[in-house]
């Protein structure tokens, strides 16, 4: 039997590792012209990751059902076309063996990853006129496959190709007249006429200088101008920096419903985020505080003792943390202690992981993400789609702070979040630079 052929058109084919389509299970749509192969083995690790509710898990069923869609009626050992126009072929390669380099036997047989590796050599040694690429998240894996003469690249959907230039929400102007500053300081809105409005007149903070004096304002796409923003205390937590206020600012502004806070440990994101719910209680059916659960040493939470709430309470200590430091700013007042402790026992405030939450309602929820940065740019976006009416959704993190395996300042959930959302109307995002949690916490954040 004559081999199948890839498209003619074609100059590429792209051979896609376990960790492409966990990250993202329509990675072979996203090749344009070019074909896209998939190892046998990857479906087997694929399957083995399709229980579960963490976003692999979810990823792992998306990408079955792709499978099995494209695989109707066809033989997907074969090379079928994918679907749209001006697209590539697809197959899965089976089992194949390389005539000059055998990854298997220069690296071992125990590992999946070399027969990947050797599924795509033994591609590159039947298809001669093409240029087979190994895409795989897994750096140790493109090492080796390079290693091998094989060409190996990261997958580069989703990713922000310039992380030291990442949308910050906030300007520095210097030499503002006298007359416009005064007016900020007193507490009037003014036109924006002949300052530099950022691209497509988004929401943006400005800190105007005027000699030795300094005011803040924010750049309301809705209302076109530029308005005070203030320095007092929410919740009976107060502003201690510019951003801090900025970043208040938008949490309670009622025309933003989608805010991400950006910054190093110790700058406040989480406790101003939390602060600024508590404050708006009374406008949202619910509150919901949540991080990924990103297990340690590769250990899933089911190794942990306990029941369900005992294993993922180590992973929310943080959450509760923050709440505790609410708590400890009314120590004076006996009704309002006595009231966040009603909202934690009504669920009023629920502080739980991400997996536990997906299948809620979203609707007039004041949903707070913590360590966003652990998140895909699919599960950023999932989240967002299903916000219903009233509900405000604030994403905080610190993109060189990531645990997710495969996931890097360029490629994770919130960096793809502050780069595309940018400019839409319903946006803010605030780049907190400096830490307030304590000396000691800002020599380790600068020095270590």
């Amino acid at each position: 039997m004559p081999r199948s052929k890839p498209s003619a058109t074609s100059n590429k084919t792209f051979v896609l590792d376990t960790s492409v389509l966990l990250y993202d299970h329509n990675a072979l749509n996203n090749f344009k012209e070019h074909d896209v192969a998939v190892p046998v083995q990857v479906l087997e690790e694929i399957d083995n990751h399709k229980d579960g509710n963490e976003t692999r898990n979810l990823e792992a069923r998306q990408f079955i059902r792709l499978m099995d869609s494209l695989s109707r009626h066809k033989l997907i050992s074969e090379w079928i076309p994918l679907r749209g126009t001006q697209r590539g072929k697809f197959k899965v390669l089976l089992d194949g063996v390389p005539k000059d380099a055998d990854a298997r036997r220069t690296y071992g047989s125990d590992k999946v990853d070399h027969q990947i590796i050797n599924s795509a050599l033994k591609l590159a040694e039947d298809y001669p006129n093409k240029k087979v690429v190994l895409v795989s998240k897994d750096v140790c894996l493109r090492l080796k496959a390079q290693a091998m003469d094989l060409h190996a690249e990261d997958y580069e959907t989703g990713k922000i190709k310039d992380v030291d230039a990442l949308y910050t929400g906030v300007t520095t102007i210097s030499d503002v007249p006298a007359e416009l500053f005064d007016r900020l300081r007193d507490g009037e809105p003014v036109e924006a006429n002949g300052f530099p409005l950022p691209e497509n007149g988004a929401n943006h903070f400005y800190v105007f200088k005027n000699g030795r004096r300094t005011a803040n304002a924010f750049y309301s796409r809705q209302t076109k101008l530029l308005s005070p923003v203030a320095t007092d205390a929410v919740f009976k937590i107060k502003p201690r920096n510019p951003q801090q206020a900025f970043a208040i600012h938008a949490l309670l502004d009622p025309t933003i419903r989608l805010v991400s806070l950006l910054g190093q440990a110790g700058t406040g994101k989480t406790l101003l985020a939390l602060a600024c719910a508590l404050q708006l209680r009374r406008e949202f059916r619910q509150i919901y505080i949540t991080r990924p659960v990103v297990p340690l040493s590769n250990k899933e939470i089911g190794f942990l003792p306990g029941n369900a709430k005992e294993k993922v309470d180590p992973f929310l200590a943080p959450i509760w943390d923050n709440l505790r430091f609410i708590k400890d700013q009314h120590a004076g007042d006996t009704k309002m202690l006595e009231k966040i402790d009603e909202l934690i026992a009504t669920d009023k405030i629920a502080i739980t992981p991400l997996a536990f939450i997906r299948g809620r309602s979203l609707t007039k929820i004041f949903f707070i993400i913590d360590e966003a940065q652990n998140l895909t740019p699919h599960e950023v976006k999932t989240i967002i789609s299903r916000a219903g009416e009233h509900t405000k959704i604030v994403f905080t993190g610190d993109i060189h702070q990531i645990d997710t395996p495969y996931l890097d300042a360029e490629s994770n959930g919130l960096s793809y979040l502050i780069d595309n959302a940018k400019n839409h109307p319903l946006y803010a995002h605030i780049s907190l630079q400096k830490g307030e949690r304590s000396e000691l916490a800002n020599l380790a954040n600068d020095l270590l």
